[in-house]
């Protein structure tokens, strides 16, 4: 791990007004690299036993493909665009024998010991850099609303209160090969926070809300203030909810 900071990190996971919980989250430590971590996200779709069997593939996969990661010798995206299509696969497999169609989003980051990290994202499940409260970069959803956002027919705030939200352009399970955007921080500093979380939870928030929360709160405390505020926002309408916040805390002295 480089020198300077030290990780602080949470998961929170709500089944928000939901019926069944479809999202999953995990917080992996690499069992043999000190340092080495991975955060993933993951919202299931489809039916009642649909989507969630579509979240434990990506996670099942995630969890393989990352034990066997070593930092020295492999190459971290090709790791993470293999998460993306290997997940992708079992999902379609397992869509055989599933009442409705599994489809699930994918959300990861992933940190080396040398300090920097990449992340990779497929669907509406989001990623967030910080620096403090001000946010350096987040994830572009695979969404139609997105497509209309980048076409200058719908500002941010339209699009999330647009009735076509939920329509996946594109995600893990369907019938075409699902996106897998790579990003890549050269460098994490103390002041960092990485978020990743379903769109159960950014919904409600914007981004500088979100940066304020994160900044002034541990993990542990934005985790559930996060979802508690998102949860009396969503008035009794709200999606499952997941998020994975990992924290760059400058070392004392």
């Amino acid at each position: 791990m480089a020198k300077g900071y030290r990780l602080t990190a949470s998961t929170g996971i709500h089944k928000g007004d939901r019926e069944y919980q479809q999202d999953q989250v995990a917080l992996i430590s690499h069992p043999r690299v000190t340092g080495c971590v991975l955060g993933i996200v993951a919202d299931g779709m489809g039916g009642r036993s649909g989507g969630r069997k579509a979240s434990d593939q990506v996670m099942l996969t995630a969890k393989q493909l990352f034990e066997r990661y070593s930092p020295d010798h492999d190459d971290a995206p090709s790791v993470l665009k293999q998460m993306v299509q290997e997940a992708h696969l079992v999902i379609k497999l397992t869509a055989i024998s599933a009442e409705q169609e599994p489809h699930s989003t994918l959300a990861a980051f992933l940190i080396n010991p040398n300090g920097d990290c990449h992340w990779v994202h497929a669907g509406d499940s989001r990623l967030y850099h910080f620096h403090g409260s001000k946010l350096v970069r987040r994830t572009a959803d695979h969404s139609y609303v997105q497509t209309l956002v980048d076409k200058g027919e719908l500002s941010e705030e339209e699009a999330n209160v647009h009735p076509q939200s939920n329509i996946l352009m594109g995600c893990l399970g369907s019938e075409d090969e699902p996106p897998a955007d790579l990003h890549f921080i050269p460098q994490l500093r103390p002041g960092d926070v990485l978020l990743a979380c379903s769109d159960g939870v950014w919904h409600y928030f914007n981004p500088s809300e979100l940066g304020s929360v994160l900044s002034s709160l541990s993990p542990r405390e934005a985790t559930e203030f996060l979802i508690e505020k998102a949860r009396s926002r969503a008035r009794g309408g709200g999606d499952n909810l997941s998020l994975v916040i990992v924290k760059l805390e400058p070392l004392d002295g």
